[in-house]
């Protein structure tokens, strides 16, 4: 039985999920340090460039070889520029079930990025894994979080009660811990096949090796290679007057996503 997610980058019209190299660190550091990832996340707060690089170069890579799930970088696919990531963890070999996490850049959300990368995964895991179940939580005021859930079809499960940390900023400019619940989500192979969530999102396909760029070699389609490829992420405005964000811009779930923390954070 296979215990270990192969090596691989997933790509979208847009994007390119891939996994994470030392010359994100900068663009992960910044991406980690926004308000709303550090409210409804577990990262580290401040978020230092230590952190980034370990995260970066061992880390995340550690979670695969591990077997204990994989963890993408998500760039745009003409600019390179980091966007986001997306956690599969949790994952149970057995019953084939998985649970995922995400965060989107806040230079990046309103692009509907958070569900083109998490629906990539999604089909990944259930068309080229076989798995059967993902599954993702939300903080119960995190409404931008919760869209995003429902637009790659989640049904939603039930309560958690008690069951999260959530961080809000005080006047002082202080983080302060505050416990709330978290809503759980899943998605089965079938909800993706009764709903027609991928309108808008393109075709999406699997490299076993680094997708290269056609205008540094204009001899090879970065999307050629193939195979196919499918929450946690955005968040409600925490309890401080953070920055204005769309429903789902801010952080998903609850949960280490990246750097053992949750996920999330960007607009569907």
């Amino acid at each position: 039985m296979t215990t270990t997610f192969p090596d691989v980058s997933i790509s979208t019209d847009r994007l390119v999920l891939r996994p994470f190299e030392e010359e994100d660190v900068s663009a992960l550091t910044a991406m980690m340090n926004d308000e709303l990832i550090t409210a409804w996340t577990r990262a580290p707060h401040p978020y230092t460039r230590a952190d980034a690089h370990a995260w970066a170069t061992r880390d995340a890579h550690a979670v695969r070889t591990g077997g204990r799930g994989i963890i993408f970088a998500v760039t745009e696919f003409l600019t390179h520029r980091l966007v986001g990531a997306v956690h599969v963890r949790n994952t149970d070999w057995r019953c084939l079930s998985v649970e995922m996490d995400y965060v989107t850049a806040p230079w990046a959300r309103g692009e509907g990025y958070a569900c083109e990368s998490t629906l990539a995964v999604a089909h990944w895991l259930f068309r080229d894994h076989g798995f059967e179940r993902l599954e993702l939580r939300t903080a119960a005021d995190n409404t931008a979080a919760q869209q995003v859930a429902q637009k790659i079809g989640c049904i939603s499960e039930g309560v958690l009660r008690n069951a999260w940390i959530v961080r809000t900023q005080m006047p002082d400019g202080r983080w302060a811990d505050t416990r709330t619940d978290l809503l759980v989500w899943g998605l089965v192979p079938e909800d993706l096949d009764d709903l027609d969530v991928l309108d808008g999102y393109g075709e999406f396909h699997v490299v076993d090796e680094p997708v290269v760029d056609p205008v540094r070699d204009p001899v090879r389609d970065p999307v050629r290679d193939p195979v196919r490829e499918p929450v946690n992420e955005p968040v409600n405005e925490p309890a401080k007057a953070a920055p204005d964000t769309s429903p789902d811009d801010a952080a998903h779930d609850q949960r280490p996503a990246v750097h053992g923390h949750a996920a999330g954070a960007d607009r569907t």
